[in-house]
């Protein structure tokens, strides 16, 4: 008796969810906002708890779902016809990347680091940090990226992260085959003393170096690696 009727109060759960995430839209499940998650998740919640007690009254837990799908139905509202409200509701896309180089404030804001933004970068197709103009991303949490012209040209050989976030890379260098000193003399070159005014510096086997220092533009350069020096 007790197993059939939780057959039955499941059955009911479950056509109530699938007709409530129909009613949200194609966009509930595929990218979601942040708002569209939470809502997600407290659904999957209530709907589990009436499911397995059968104490609780099923309308209670009915009544907590379309609650929850009328506030997400005023959200929706407030989203499309409020822009200010939108931007606190939803957020908006953080350009990470662009002409002048890695902007470090987004980073932070958003909870990354460079290792973060060259992974997104290797995601979406692009090895090099020179062969995208800008980089960004979005509300839901998607990367975009747009590339320079013949940025085909720029992936001749994969660039290592060799400096980030003030401090050296022991492992990208060790892939390498040359010594820290190496990358310390180009960065002297460069007119920096220490490497914790680095934000992120990478080479690649033809020896093109991306430098930024913190807080200031990213300069793009050649040097020439050590005769066999090549990945």
């Amino acid at each position: 008796m007790r197993m059939g009727l939780i057959f039955i109060r499941t059955a009911i759960i479950y056509i109530t969810l699938l007709l409530i995430m129909r009613l949200m839209g194609k966009r509930q499940i595929g990218e979601m906002q942040p708002f569209e998650l939470v809502v997600t998740l407290l659904i999957s919640e209530l709907a589990c708890i009436p499911m397995a007690d059968t104490s609780i009254p099923l309308l209670y837990g009915i009544v907590s779902i379309l609650t929850i799908y009328l506030l997400h139905q005023i959200v929706c509202l407030i989203d499309l016809y409020c822009p200010p409200l939108k931007y606190v509701v939803s957020g908006k896309p953080s350009v990470v990347l662009n002409k002048d180089g890695i902007d470090e404030y987004q980073l932070r804001k958003n909870s990354l680091d460079v290792s973060d933004l060259m992974e997104s970068l290797r995601t979406a197709g692009y090895f090099s940090l020179s062969a995208v103009e800008y980089a960004l991303y979005e509300a839901n949490g998607a990367f975009s990226a747009l590339p320079k012209a013949g940025y085909e040209e720029e992936q001749t050989s994969l660039p290592l992260l060799v400096a980030d976030e003030g401090k050296y890379n022991a492992k990208n260098i060790a892939l390498t085959g040359m010594p820290p000193s190496f990358f310390a003399d180009i960065l002297k070159k460069q007119g920096i003393k220490n490497v914790k005014k680095v934000l992120a510096m990478t080479v690649d086997g033809t020896g093109k170096v991306f430098l930024q220092e913190k807080g200031k533009k990213r300069k793009i350069f050649t040097v020439p690696l050590p005769e066999g020096k090549r990945w």
